[in-house]
């Protein structure tokens, strides 16, 4: 499906959302209703196949979707991304009854959130502790994961865990008794899209809802969810930028002082060839980042990480910028600009630091040249 064939899911999407961004950023809260609406609509997991119930488009097109909503509101976006990742997770790791069960819930209303941190393990993947261990014809899971986007939103939660000296993903309902949802308050940024801390005591599951069976690589999960969560972060901070350029270049074109438009004085006139420069380096990456997720490139995994990692950048100076062409009138919270600059901020810190992204950036020149 190409990206202009998007237009009807764009335009419905903008009616739902509005001018009501800033309103969710001050509240910290998004509106379940929409959530539902979008989700029953498929798009908020747009690359399931039509066949699962969902829109069925390629990387691209999700992305520029994802930018879309990206440029309007990054707690939006931060729960498509949740619920792409679950989606991606099932596919890839699901059998046949999975992929047609799990697939037709986040393609029908339901929402999933991707509890994957813990305390005392976020990259470090030998310390995760959250596992799950065989009892009758059940498996019981305890443990603990932080910060889980949507987590508050959710109906249900994709849970990487240990399972023996292996690895599992779990799909647990968030009613499921012995799950525990606490909230994280006042987060810097993406204040509405319900980051919770997780808590699971003795939480009873059947075989079912372990996909596959369980028994995965530890890294093969990991990286492969983690895979999809950067190209959709990428994608998201192409639409902060396209939201901070938009938000420059009209206030510059404004805003008169010194006899002229902002725009005229050269310094302010250089902080917007910046934004553009961003905003067109970012996408160029997350396209590229596409194509290699596709055609299922060898360098898929390494061009997600360069995407993430380039546009996390990009979009964290970026909004810095913006809010430094519009000063005061970019400065009051709500504000598009002064939401992006919060939430920017935690884009260079998710799905990998930026620490995290350059040693396997370093790694892959060390090994290709």
């Amino acid at each position: 499906m190409a990206p202009e064939n998007l237009a009807d899911e764009r335009a419905f999407i903008g009616e739902l959302v509005g001018d009501r961004p800033a309103e969710w950023d001050v509240a910290g809260e998004l509106p379940v209703d929409l959530l539902r609406k979008m989700g029953a609509k498929g798009m908020l997991c747009a690359e399931v196949p039509q066949a699962y119930g969902g829109v069925g488009v390629g990387s691209r097109e999700n992305g520029e979707l994802t930018a879309y909503v990206g440029s309007l509101c990054s707690s939006l976006r931060s729960i498509m991304t949740s619920q792409g990742i679950a989606a991606s997770t099932i596919q890839r790791f699901g059998d046949r009854e999975q992929r047609k069960r799990y697939l037709a819930e986040l393609t029908g209303g339901k929402l999933a959130a991707v509890a994957f941190s813990e305390p005392e393990a976020g990259s470090d993947l030998a310390a995760m502790q959250t596992r799950i261990r065989p009892d009758g014809d059940e498996f019981v899971l305890d443990g603990e994961k932080k910060w889980v986007t949507g987590a508050r939103y959710a109906d249900l939660l994709l849970v990487l865990v240990r399972h023996g000296d292996d690895a599992a993903a779990v799909v647990v309902p968030t009613d499921t008794p012995g799950v525990h949802i606490e909230p994280v308050a006042d987060p810097l940024g993406c204040r509405a899209a319900g980051h919770s801390q997780v808590r699971f005591d003795q939480v009873r599951l059947p075989v079912p809802r372990v996909l596959g069976g369980g028994g995965q690589s530890l890294s093969l999960l990991f990286t492969t969810a983690l895979s999809y969560g950067r190209m959709s972060v990428a994608w998201g901070c192409v639409g902060i930028l396209r939201a901070c350029l938009s938000a420059a270049t009209g206030h510059a074109k404004r805003r008169v002082q010194s006899g002229k438009p902002l725009a005229e004085h050269q310094l302010v006139a250089g902080h917007l060839a910046d934004l553009l420069v961003a905003e067109r380096t970012s996408a160029q990456a997350c396209e590229a980042a596409s194509r290699s997720w596709e055609s299922a490139s060898p360098d898929m995994i390494v061009a997600a990480v360069l995407a993430k990692h380039v546009s996390a950048g990009h979009a964290a100076r970026g909004a810095a910028t913006a809010v430094q062409v519009l000063g005061s009138a970019g400065s009051q919270d709500g504000h598009a600009v002064a939401r992006a600059y919060r939430d920017a901020k935690l884009m260079e810190i998710i799905e990998g630091s930026n620490e995290i992204c350059r040693l396997i950036l370093s790694q892959h020149a060390l090994e290709s040249f």
